[in-house]
């Protein structure tokens, strides 16, 4: 009997490869004869490099780049085990955990560093790359990784901007002469799970600019930066992309990428699900378990269980998601694909037991619903 287990990450807590271990070793408990195929996912942000090398038998890499307020730090990608493929998290260099609250500022951060990892992987010699835009500390629409791969963005008096979202309001031209020519010849796939435009009262400044320390004045002073260097952007690419679904994501960070690469944006759990070829590991499953920290109605709109939900229902695989909590909305998953939902929770646990005990309550929650299986089994 073959059974797949294909969670995300419990974040805080577990990472993707951590419940899918705790997972299997629930199963076994009850079907010590059973087959178990680990396929730890993600949704393009946290944990995606890690679980697509885990999954696909690939390396992760290390590179020296430039962080968010322009410190040189180490980020971690990862080539997938196909050994063409780089898959590439902006958060390990663009990332806000990678900035002191006290000095979180989106008019200075910078995803210069994101840009380095792309041309680390151009370096590889690698021909398919895989961004995960999730958890910037930027708003620069992306102007920082098109620098660190070539392209200058200069004032009127012909000089370069410094780098950050805010000086955007100054730019006059941008010089794509230096852009680095291996990019159009790349397919560059970005992981994008929003929908926001980059500008306007959904656009990166307005919805995302807070969490990044943006004041109500930072965010208007960032908002109109950003459509001016959509314009700009016009002028320079023919292309007008300020309105895109995704153009708003990671600070514009989307837009930058459509502008400047051949991106295409596609959500995260289908670039994941169709990296690791789930469709093939999941046609012969007994029956799937899924997860994540928390279901709620969020999950039913795209998020890991439910994509993992519609590739097994292709083959009639019963799926069941084991989540850490379960919020308002949950039972809409049942709507996707999903055929029932439990908690890791047996018992009343206060927030801090859980995230200790995690990996152990996500194994005795793998044990009791592989025990209703069992009598479902035997019936």
């Amino acid at each position: 009997m073959r059974v797949v287990v294909a969670p995300d990450s419990y974040k805080g807590s577990v990472s993707a490869i951590g419940v899918a271990a705790a997972l299997e070793r629930g199963v076994l408990k009850i079907f010590p004869a059973a087959e178990v195929c680990k396929i730890p996912i993600a949704d393009g942000g946290e944990g995606t490099v890690e679980a697509m090398v885990a999954a696909t038998g690939g390396q992760l890499m290390s590179a020296r780049v430039t962080g968010p307020l322009g410190e040189a730090l180490t980020a971690h990608w990862g080539i997938l085990g196909d050994g063409a493929t780089a898959v590439i998290e902006m958060a390990a260099a663009s990332g806000l955990p990678l900035v002191p609250q006290e000095k979180r500022d989106p008019r200075i951060t910078t995803t210069y560093g994101t840009g380095e990892l792309i041309k680390a992987a151009l370096d590889a010699g690698l021909s398919r790359i895989i961004i995960g835009i999730g958890g910037s500390a930027t708003n620069d629409g992306g102007t920082g990784m098109a620098k660190a791969l070539g392209a200058k963005f200069l004032s009127q008096e012909g000089t370069e901007l410094p780098p950050g979202g805010g000086s955007l309001k100054n730019l006059t031209r941008i010089d794509m002469t230096g852009l680095d020519a291996r990019l159009q010849k790349t397919e560059i796939t970005v992981a994008c799970d929003v929908d926001n435009p980059l500008c306007g009262p959904r656009g990166a400044s307005a919805v995302f600019g807070p969490q990044k320390g943006a004041t109500p004045e930072m965010v208007q002073e960032l908002d109109a930066a950003l459509l001016h260097f959509a314009q700009c952007a016009k002028e320079a690419t023919g292309r007008e992309v300020a309105g895109l679904a995704g153009a708003g994501a990671a600070g514009g960070l989307g837009a930058g990428l459509m502008l400047f690469t051949p991106a295409k944006l596609k959500p995260g759990v289908e670039i994941v699900l169709d990296a690791v070829n789930f469709a093939e590991i999941v046609k012969t499953a007994a029956f799937v378990i899924t997860g994540e920290g928390r279901t709620d109605f969020q999950t039913a709109y795209g998020k890991a269980p439910v994509g993992v939900a519609k590739v097994a229902k292709q083959f009639n695989a019963p799926v069941f998601c084991i989540s850490g909590g379960l919020g308002e909305g949950a039972d809409d998953v049942l709507a996707q694909g999903i055929d029932a939902t439990m908690s890791i929770c047996s018992r009343p646990l206060s927030l801090e037991e859980c995230m200790k005990d995690g990996a152990l309550l996500i194994e005795e929650a793998a044990t009791r619903l592989c025990r209703i299986q069992r009598v479902k089994v035997n019936l």
